[in-house]
Parts: structure tokens; C-alpha cells; sequence
């Protein structure tokens, strides 16, 4: 049973149902069933951050050449 998104093309509101068999839906707040299907993002777990470099083998600055191969020790 897929979630699907919905803009209501009566009142325009915009919600998500639980379709069961085909059975359209109808719109939570006026009952229409003039619906547009919206195109759904899928959802991802993680974080983002640009800026964030991983530490490399000497777990300091993160140079590959590891231990002894950075200017900085």
C-alpha cells in the first residue's frame, strides 16, 4: 500500500494518503476527488556538511601519504 502525495486541484491543498487498492482518494479539507499527483522525493538518512574533511591515517590533518608525510609533523 504506497503513500502518495496530492495537491487538491479544488482547494489546493497539499497532503499525502495511504492508497488501498486503487481507491482514489479524496481531499482531507473539501472531500473533492480532483487531485494532482505530486512527484514524491524520497527521504534519506545522513548529514551534510561541505566543509567537514576526514581525518587521514595519522588522524590529524588527513594527508594520504599518512604519519611523517605531512608539513605540519
Amino acid at each position: 500500500m504506497p503513500i502518495y502525495e496530492y495537491a487538491c486541484g479544488n482547494c489546493g491543498r497539499e497532503f499525502e494518503a495511504l492508497v488501498r487498492n486503487g481507491n482514489p482518494p479524496a481531499c482531507p479539507q473539501c472531500q473533492s476527488q480532483r487531485l494532482n499527483k505530486k512527484l514524491s522525493v524520497f527521504a534519506t538518512h545522513g548529514t551534510t556538511d561541505s566543509g567537514a574533511t576526514l581525518p587521514g591515517p595519522c588522524g590529524s590533518c588527513g594527508h594520504p601519504g599518512g604519519p611523517g608525510s605531512c608539513v605540519v609533523h
